[in-house]
């Protein structure tokens, strides 16, 4: 039985263009980002965290947007129920977001249950204002809990089979976003 091949559906330059355009939406709903602050999810939403941040910076230099990057790993409900422990990544948030505009992200959206736990993480500084979740990929199928992207580079049907993979060059990689079969 021959594997399928992956099946890319963003690389390099389009890729590119998707994270522009949802910077320019932020844009247009945070005009100053006064009070708004960007939390990556560990692990795989950081690197997607720090392009859009840069992004940001580069687009708006007069503006000290704060970044951090949350771990989730004792907020999850499936923590000791796989064969391997889960190791926690780092917590770094140097400030609080009570009463701020947070912008949550992460590479892929696909049961709610990541997104879930980032919430219950986030109360340890402080309650937001508003929490508006960002992703790259939403995969709408297979929603477990009622979570929904404000800012999302694509939506894809996929097959409970096939597996989401998101590369970017922060990671060592080529920017690419493609599908496959587990």
């Amino acid at each position: 039985m021959t594997e399928k091949p992956a099946l890319y559906l963003l690389q390099d330059g389009k890729l590119e263009v998707t994270l522009r355009r949802i910077c320019h939406q932020l844009i247009e709903n945070h005009p100053d980002f006064t009070d708004t602050v960007i939390i990556a999810i560990q692990p795989r939403g950081v690197y997607l965290g720090q392009r859009m941040h840069g992004l940001l910076q580069e687009l708006y230099p007069e503006y000290d947007i704060p970044y951090g990057e949350l771990d989730v790993t004792f907020q999850r409900d499936d923590i000791g129920r796989g064969r391997n422990p889960m190791l926690p990544n780092q917590t770094k948030i140097d400030f609080l977001i009570e009463d701020k505009q947070v912008i949550l992200v992460d590479d892929v959206l696909y049961t709610g249950r990541t997104v879930r736990a980032a919430l219950d993480a986030m109360l340890a500084f402080g309650r937001p204002q508003s929490v508006e979740l960002l992703v790259l990929v939403d995969r709408k199928r297979k929603r477990e809990l009622p979570i929904e992207a404000v800012y999302k580079g694509i939506e894809v049907d996929t097959l409970d089979s096939e597996k989401v993979i998101v590369r970017l060059r922060e990671g060592g990689g080529e920017d690419s976003i493609r599908i496959e079969s587990r």
